[in-house]
Protein backbone atom coordinates (compact mmCIF):
# COMPACT_ATOMS: atom_id res chain seq x y z
CA UNK A 1 0.00 0.00 0.00
CA UNK A 2 1.57 3.75 -0.77
CA UNK A 3 1.22 5.52 2.21
CA UNK A 4 -0.31 9.32 2.65
CA UNK A 5 -0.33 11.96 5.14
CA UNK A 6 -3.99 11.16 4.93
CA UNK A 7 -3.27 7.89 7.09
CA UNK A 8 -2.20 9.62 9.94
CA UNK A 9 -3.91 11.49 12.37
CA UNK A 10 -2.60 15.17 12.04
CA UNK A 11 -3.96 15.63 15.86
CA UNK A 12 -1.75 17.95 17.86
CA UNK A 13 1.28 20.02 16.41
CA UNK A 14 3.53 16.69 16.98
CA UNK A 15 0.77 14.18 16.80
CA UNK A 16 2.99 10.82 16.36
CA UNK A 17 6.03 12.34 16.29
CA UNK A 18 8.17 11.35 19.82
CA UNK A 19 10.22 14.76 21.07
CA UNK A 20 12.72 14.53 23.88
CA UNK A 21 16.49 14.42 24.27
CA UNK A 22 18.20 11.19 23.23
CA UNK A 23 21.61 10.03 21.94
CA UNK A 24 21.47 8.38 18.93
CA UNK A 25 24.70 6.49 18.73
CA UNK A 26 28.09 8.05 17.83
CA UNK A 27 26.69 11.62 17.41
CA UNK A 28 25.44 14.47 19.18
CA UNK A 29 22.76 14.54 21.63
CA UNK A 30 19.60 15.66 20.08
CA UNK A 31 17.02 17.79 20.98
CA UNK A 32 13.44 17.51 19.52
CA UNK A 33 10.52 19.55 19.69
CA UNK A 34 8.75 22.57 19.25
CA UNK A 35 10.60 25.08 21.21
CA UNK A 36 13.40 23.45 21.68
CA UNK A 37 15.46 26.48 21.00
CA UNK A 38 14.84 27.84 24.04
CA UNK A 39 17.17 25.19 25.66
CA UNK A 40 20.29 26.37 23.74
CA UNK A 41 21.70 28.38 26.70
CA UNK A 42 22.03 25.59 28.58
CA UNK A 43 23.21 23.02 26.14
CA UNK A 44 26.15 25.60 25.69
CA UNK A 45 26.47 26.47 29.23
CA UNK A 46 26.59 22.41 29.71
CA UNK A 47 29.59 22.40 27.27
CA UNK A 48 31.23 24.99 29.18
CA UNK A 49 30.71 28.01 26.43
CA UNK A 50 32.47 31.44 27.20
CA UNK A 51 32.40 32.36 24.08
CA UNK A 52 30.94 31.76 21.34
CA UNK A 53 30.61 31.87 17.63
CA UNK A 54 26.92 32.01 15.90
CA UNK A 55 28.15 30.69 12.28
CA UNK A 56 25.00 31.58 9.83
CA UNK A 57 23.94 33.37 6.61
CA UNK A 58 22.84 36.86 6.25
CA UNK A 59 19.35 36.04 5.54
CA UNK A 60 18.79 34.63 8.57
CA UNK A 61 20.12 37.84 10.58
CA UNK A 62 17.94 39.96 8.23
CA UNK A 63 15.02 37.89 9.22
CA UNK A 64 15.74 38.06 13.01
CA UNK A 65 16.59 34.47 13.81
CA UNK A 66 19.96 34.67 14.61
CA UNK A 67 18.72 37.73 17.45
CA UNK A 68 15.90 35.47 18.63
CA UNK A 69 19.39 32.44 19.66
CA UNK A 70 21.43 34.39 20.49
CA UNK A 71 19.87 36.99 22.77
CA UNK A 72 18.69 34.28 25.10
CA UNK A 73 22.45 32.97 24.86
CA UNK A 74 23.71 36.54 26.14
CA UNK A 75 21.49 36.69 28.58
CA UNK A 76 22.66 33.74 30.33
CA UNK A 77 26.18 35.20 30.41
CA UNK A 78 27.94 34.06 27.24
CA UNK A 79 29.57 36.36 25.02
CA UNK A 80 28.36 36.24 21.72
CA UNK A 81 29.95 36.55 18.13
CA UNK A 82 28.04 36.41 14.93
CA UNK A 83 29.90 35.67 11.59
CA UNK A 84 26.86 35.91 9.01
CA UNK A 85 29.17 35.76 5.63
CA UNK A 86 28.18 31.97 4.31
CA UNK A 87 26.12 31.66 1.21
CA UNK A 88 24.87 28.23 -0.33
CA UNK A 89 27.42 26.28 -1.32
CA UNK A 90 30.47 27.54 0.72
CA UNK A 91 33.23 27.98 -0.42
CA UNK A 92 37.12 27.02 1.28
CA UNK A 93 38.33 30.66 1.56
CA UNK A 94 35.08 31.70 3.86
CA UNK A 95 36.10 28.98 6.13
CA UNK A 96 39.04 30.06 6.65
CA UNK A 97 37.79 33.66 7.17
CA UNK A 98 35.96 32.34 9.66
CA UNK A 99 38.45 30.45 11.46
CA UNK A 100 40.82 33.63 11.51
CA UNK A 101 37.53 35.47 12.55
CA UNK A 102 36.92 32.82 15.67
CA UNK A 103 41.23 32.72 16.53
CA UNK A 104 41.47 36.30 16.88
CA UNK A 105 38.39 36.59 19.29
CA UNK A 106 39.95 33.27 21.07
CA UNK A 107 36.59 31.40 20.68
CA UNK A 108 35.79 28.27 23.12
CA UNK A 109 32.52 27.39 21.07
CA UNK A 110 30.87 27.29 17.33
CA UNK A 111 26.93 27.58 17.08
CA UNK A 112 26.20 26.24 13.93
CA UNK A 113 22.47 28.20 12.89
CA UNK A 114 21.03 27.20 9.55
CA UNK A 115 20.91 25.35 6.35
CA UNK A 116 23.43 22.95 5.25
CA UNK A 117 25.60 25.25 4.18
CA UNK A 118 25.86 27.17 7.85
CA UNK A 119 26.54 23.99 9.15
CA UNK A 120 29.13 22.79 6.97
CA UNK A 121 31.29 25.94 7.18
CA UNK A 122 30.74 26.16 10.76
CA UNK A 123 32.53 22.43 10.95
CA UNK A 124 34.90 23.83 8.97
CA UNK A 125 35.71 26.46 10.82
CA UNK A 126 35.80 24.76 14.59
CA UNK A 127 38.21 22.37 12.54
CA UNK A 128 40.74 25.11 11.38
CA UNK A 129 40.35 27.67 14.51
CA UNK A 130 42.48 26.51 16.89
CA UNK A 131 45.39 25.95 13.99
CA UNK A 132 47.41 29.19 12.71
CA UNK A 133 48.46 28.15 8.43
CA UNK A 134 45.45 25.10 8.65
CA UNK A 135 43.44 25.45 5.36
CA UNK A 136 40.38 24.17 4.60
CA UNK A 137 41.59 22.30 1.30
CA UNK A 138 43.95 20.23 3.50
CA UNK A 139 47.17 21.68 2.36
CA UNK A 140 48.49 23.59 5.10
CA UNK A 141 49.58 23.10 8.59
CA UNK A 142 47.74 19.80 9.84
CA UNK A 143 44.68 20.89 12.09
CA UNK A 144 44.70 19.36 15.73
CA UNK A 145 41.27 19.04 17.52
CA UNK A 146 38.41 21.54 16.70
CA UNK A 147 36.28 23.68 18.78
CA UNK A 148 33.20 22.29 20.39
CA UNK A 149 30.39 22.61 17.65
CA UNK A 150 26.46 23.09 18.64
CA UNK A 151 23.96 22.42 15.73
CA UNK A 152 20.89 24.33 15.34
CA UNK A 153 19.80 23.40 11.28
CA UNK A 154 16.82 25.45 10.14
CA UNK A 155 15.93 23.48 6.87
CA UNK A 156 14.80 20.45 7.11
CA UNK A 157 17.83 18.97 4.43
CA UNK A 158 20.97 17.82 4.91
CA UNK A 159 21.25 16.45 8.26
CA UNK A 160 25.15 18.20 8.43
CA UNK A 161 24.35 18.27 12.62
CA UNK A 162 24.59 14.27 12.78
CA UNK A 163 28.61 14.44 11.41
CA UNK A 164 31.88 15.93 11.78
CA UNK A 165 32.21 16.91 7.94
CA UNK A 166 31.89 19.51 5.70
CA UNK A 167 31.48 19.58 1.96
CA UNK A 168 32.85 23.03 0.31
CA UNK A 169 33.58 24.06 -2.56
CA UNK A 170 37.20 25.20 -4.30
CA UNK A 171 36.43 27.47 -6.70
CA UNK A 172 40.38 27.35 -7.78
CA UNK A 173 39.62 23.85 -8.76
CA UNK A 174 35.96 23.49 -9.39
CA UNK A 175 36.23 20.50 -6.63
CA UNK A 176 33.97 19.84 -3.50
CA UNK A 177 36.47 19.33 -0.53
CA UNK A 178 35.44 17.61 2.22
CA UNK A 179 36.43 19.18 5.47
CA UNK A 180 36.07 17.76 9.08
CA UNK A 181 37.26 15.56 11.77
CA UNK A 182 35.58 13.83 14.61
CA UNK A 183 36.75 16.21 16.80
CA UNK A 184 34.09 18.66 15.13
CA UNK A 185 30.92 16.64 15.60
CA UNK A 186 28.17 18.61 17.09
CA UNK A 187 27.80 17.82 20.83
CA UNK A 188 24.22 18.74 20.83
CA UNK A 189 21.74 19.35 17.80
CA UNK A 190 19.05 21.51 18.51
CA UNK A 191 15.69 20.38 15.87
CA UNK A 192 13.08 22.62 17.02
CA UNK A 193 10.37 22.63 13.71
CA UNK A 194 9.57 25.79 14.60
CA UNK A 195 12.35 27.23 12.81
CA UNK A 196 11.52 25.63 9.88
CA UNK A 197 7.82 27.39 10.14
CA UNK A 198 7.50 29.97 7.55
CA UNK A 199 10.43 28.55 5.27
CA UNK A 200 9.41 29.36 1.27
CA UNK A 201 7.47 26.28 -1.13
CA UNK A 202 10.95 26.37 -3.20
CA UNK A 203 12.95 25.93 -0.48
CA UNK A 204 11.15 23.47 1.36
CA UNK A 205 10.93 21.14 -1.78
CA UNK A 206 15.15 21.71 -2.24
CA UNK A 207 15.96 20.54 0.93
CA UNK A 208 13.58 17.92 1.60
CA UNK A 209 14.63 16.59 -1.39
CA UNK A 210 17.98 16.71 -0.32
CA UNK A 211 16.52 14.43 2.95
CA UNK A 212 14.97 11.97 0.81
CA UNK A 213 17.88 11.39 -1.64
CA UNK A 214 19.97 10.74 1.80
CA UNK A 215 17.61 7.86 2.65
CA UNK A 216 17.17 6.42 -1.15
CA UNK A 217 20.96 6.64 -1.77
CA UNK A 218 21.98 4.83 1.86
CA UNK A 219 20.13 1.82 1.50
CA UNK A 220 21.99 1.27 -2.11
CA UNK A 221 25.21 2.14 -0.91
CA UNK A 222 28.15 -0.07 -1.28
CA UNK A 223 28.65 0.72 2.42
CA UNK A 224 25.62 0.49 4.67
CA UNK A 225 25.26 -1.62 6.98
CA UNK A 226 21.93 -2.66 9.27
CA UNK A 227 22.71 0.06 11.12
CA UNK A 228 22.38 2.79 8.48
CA UNK A 229 19.72 0.75 6.87
CA UNK A 230 17.23 1.06 9.34
CA UNK A 231 18.39 4.95 9.71
CA UNK A 232 17.84 5.14 6.11
CA UNK A 233 14.58 3.42 5.93
CA UNK A 234 12.87 5.25 7.93
CA UNK A 235 13.78 8.39 6.81
CA UNK A 236 12.71 7.39 3.29
CA UNK A 237 9.13 6.45 5.15
CA UNK A 238 8.29 10.02 6.52
CA UNK A 239 9.70 12.09 4.02
CA UNK A 240 8.07 10.26 1.43
CA UNK A 241 4.53 10.85 3.23
CA UNK A 242 5.70 14.08 4.28
CA UNK A 243 7.88 16.29 1.97
CA UNK A 244 4.31 16.78 -0.63
CA UNK A 245 2.42 17.60 2.27
CA UNK A 246 5.20 20.36 3.71
CA UNK A 247 5.77 22.16 0.55
CA UNK A 248 1.67 22.32 -0.24
CA UNK A 249 1.48 23.88 3.17
CA UNK A 250 4.17 26.55 2.78
CA UNK A 251 2.53 26.87 -1.06
CA UNK A 252 -0.81 27.75 0.46
CA UNK A 253 0.52 29.97 2.97
CA UNK A 254 2.13 31.73 0.31
CA UNK A 255 -0.77 32.38 -1.61
CA UNK A 256 -2.72 33.87 1.45
CA UNK A 257 0.12 35.54 2.72
CA UNK A 258 -1.46 34.69 6.59
CA UNK A 259 1.66 33.60 7.53
CA UNK A 260 4.18 34.27 4.98
CA UNK A 261 7.00 35.74 7.20
CA UNK A 262 9.89 33.20 8.82
CA UNK A 263 8.66 32.07 11.80
CA UNK A 264 5.27 31.94 11.81
CA UNK A 265 3.07 28.97 12.43
CA UNK A 266 1.30 26.76 9.66
CA UNK A 267 -1.80 24.76 10.69
CA UNK A 268 -1.54 21.70 12.38
CA UNK A 269 -0.79 19.22 9.21
CA UNK A 270 1.82 21.93 8.51
CA UNK A 271 3.10 21.83 11.52
CA UNK A 272 3.49 17.99 11.69
CA UNK A 273 4.82 17.54 8.45
CA UNK A 274 7.84 20.09 9.44
CA UNK A 275 8.31 18.38 12.25
CA UNK A 276 8.55 14.98 10.42
CA UNK A 277 10.46 16.12 7.54
CA UNK A 278 13.03 17.16 10.65
CA UNK A 279 13.39 13.56 12.08
CA UNK A 280 13.56 12.37 8.00
CA UNK A 281 16.86 15.06 7.51
CA UNK A 282 18.17 13.78 10.87
CA UNK A 283 17.81 10.00 10.58
CA UNK A 284 18.91 10.14 6.65
CA UNK A 285 22.26 12.09 8.11
CA UNK A 286 22.80 9.42 10.34
CA UNK A 287 22.39 7.02 8.06
CA UNK A 288 24.35 8.75 5.37
CA UNK A 289 27.39 9.25 8.24
CA UNK A 290 27.32 5.06 8.91
CA UNK A 291 27.05 4.46 4.66
CA UNK A 292 28.35 7.15 2.09
CA UNK A 293 26.16 7.83 -0.74
CA UNK A 294 26.30 7.63 -4.61
CA UNK A 295 26.11 8.62 -8.13
CA UNK A 296 22.89 11.19 -7.61
CA UNK A 297 25.28 13.20 -5.60
CA UNK A 298 28.39 13.02 -6.99
CA UNK A 299 26.85 14.16 -10.36
CA UNK A 300 24.92 16.90 -8.05
CA UNK A 301 28.15 18.24 -7.02
CA UNK A 302 29.35 18.90 -10.05
CA UNK A 303 26.20 20.48 -11.22
CA UNK A 304 26.61 22.79 -8.06
CA UNK A 305 30.03 23.35 -9.27
CA UNK A 306 29.76 24.04 -12.90
CA UNK A 307 26.78 26.25 -12.81
CA UNK A 308 25.82 27.24 -9.04
CA UNK A 309 22.64 25.12 -9.05
CA UNK A 310 21.05 24.78 -5.53
CA UNK A 311 21.93 21.38 -4.46
CA UNK A 312 18.27 20.08 -3.92
CA UNK A 313 17.57 20.73 -7.82
CA UNK A 314 20.97 19.38 -8.58
CA UNK A 315 19.62 16.51 -6.91
CA UNK A 316 16.48 16.44 -9.20
CA UNK A 317 17.72 16.57 -12.35
CA UNK A 318 19.71 13.54 -12.23
CA UNK A 319 17.58 11.83 -9.62
CA UNK A 320 15.08 9.03 -11.35
CA UNK A 321 17.54 8.57 -14.01
CA UNK A 322 20.31 7.57 -12.34
CA UNK A 323 18.31 5.42 -9.84
CA UNK A 324 16.57 3.73 -13.30
CA UNK A 325 20.75 3.51 -14.62
CA UNK A 326 21.74 1.54 -11.58
CA UNK A 327 18.54 -0.40 -10.43
CA UNK A 328 19.82 -3.97 -11.55
CA UNK A 329 22.77 -3.05 -9.96
CA UNK A 330 21.60 -3.62 -6.48
CA UNK A 331 18.01 -5.11 -6.53
CA UNK A 332 18.06 -5.79 -2.51
CA UNK A 333 18.91 -1.92 -2.10
CA UNK A 334 16.55 -0.73 -4.08
CA UNK A 335 14.17 -2.91 -3.21
CA UNK A 336 14.33 -1.76 0.66
CA UNK A 337 14.14 1.53 -0.85
CA UNK A 338 10.91 0.42 -2.65
CA UNK A 339 9.61 -1.14 0.19
CA UNK A 340 10.17 2.07 2.41
CA UNK A 341 8.40 4.14 0.02
CA UNK A 342 5.22 2.06 -0.26
CA UNK A 343 5.90 0.84 -4.02
CA UNK A 344 5.03 -2.45 -4.83
CA UNK A 345 8.97 -3.20 -6.51
CA UNK A 346 12.05 -1.53 -6.78
CA UNK A 347 11.68 -1.25 -10.82
CA UNK A 348 8.53 1.21 -9.55
CA UNK A 349 10.83 3.75 -7.83
CA UNK A 350 12.33 5.81 -11.13
CA UNK A 351 8.63 7.16 -12.24
CA UNK A 352 7.10 7.07 -8.69
CA UNK A 353 10.28 9.91 -7.77
CA UNK A 354 9.59 11.70 -11.23
CA UNK A 355 6.19 12.11 -9.77
CA UNK A 356 7.09 13.17 -6.44
CA UNK A 357 9.47 15.41 -8.11
CA UNK A 358 6.79 17.15 -10.51
CA UNK A 359 4.30 17.24 -7.38
CA UNK A 360 6.72 19.20 -4.92
CA UNK A 361 8.24 21.36 -8.27
CA UNK A 362 11.31 20.19 -8.62
CA UNK A 363 11.24 17.77 -11.47
CA UNK A 364 13.61 19.66 -13.75
CA UNK A 365 16.42 18.73 -16.26
CA UNK A 366 20.45 19.30 -16.14
CA UNK A 367 20.07 21.93 -19.35
CA UNK A 368 17.36 23.90 -17.12
CA UNK A 369 20.59 24.48 -14.44
CA UNK A 370 22.20 25.67 -17.45
CA UNK A 371 24.27 22.39 -17.72
CA UNK A 372 24.13 21.74 -21.81
CA UNK A 373 26.24 19.28 -23.83
CA UNK A 374 28.99 21.56 -24.26
CA UNK A 375 29.21 21.07 -20.41
CA UNK A 376 28.45 17.04 -20.22
CA UNK A 377 31.91 16.07 -20.40
CA UNK A 378 33.29 18.37 -17.41
CA UNK A 379 30.32 17.48 -15.48
CA UNK A 380 30.99 14.02 -16.04
CA UNK A 381 34.85 14.06 -15.17
CA UNK A 382 34.25 16.13 -11.99
CA UNK A 383 31.83 13.72 -10.88
CA UNK A 384 34.00 10.67 -11.66
CA UNK A 385 36.67 12.03 -9.39
CA UNK A 386 34.50 12.81 -6.55
CA UNK A 387 35.01 10.60 -3.64
CA UNK A 388 30.90 9.92 -2.60
CA UNK A 389 30.83 8.04 -6.13
CA UNK A 390 32.53 5.65 -5.45
CA UNK A 391 30.00 4.39 -2.64
CA UNK A 392 27.46 3.96 -5.62
CA UNK A 393 25.97 0.74 -6.59
CA UNK A 394 26.70 0.85 -10.11
CA UNK A 395 30.08 2.87 -10.41
CA UNK A 396 30.56 4.65 -14.13
CA UNK A 397 33.97 2.74 -15.81
CA UNK A 398 34.57 5.56 -17.91
CA UNK A 399 33.60 9.29 -18.85
CA UNK A 400 31.67 7.82 -22.25
CA UNK A 401 29.07 5.78 -20.05
CA UNK A 402 28.32 9.22 -17.64
CA UNK A 403 27.76 11.24 -20.24
CA UNK A 404 25.54 8.38 -22.04
CA UNK A 405 23.50 8.64 -19.01
CA UNK A 406 23.79 12.28 -18.73
CA UNK A 407 22.07 12.50 -22.24
CA UNK A 408 18.67 11.19 -20.34
CA UNK A 409 18.72 13.89 -17.31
Amino acid sequence: MVHTADDVDAGTPCAGVAAGTFLSGPGPVVDFGPGAVARIPGHLAAQGARRVLVVTDPGLRAAGVVDAVTGPVGAAGITVEVFDAVAGNPAVDVVERGAEHARALDLDVVLALGGGSSLDAAKGIALLAPTPGARADGSGTAPGAGLTVAAVPTTAGTGAETNGFGVLEDPATRQKVYCGDASVVPRVAVLDPELTHGLPAAATAATGVDALVHGLESLASRGRDPVSEAFAAEAVRRAWVWLPVAVRDARETQQTGEHAERGARPDETGRRARAEMLVAAHLAGQALTRSGLGLVHGLAHALSLHTGAVHGLALAAVLPEVVAWSLDADPAGWGRAAEAAGLPAASALPDALARVLDAVGTRISVADLGAGPDRHEALARTALADPVTRNAPRHPVSVAEVLALLERC
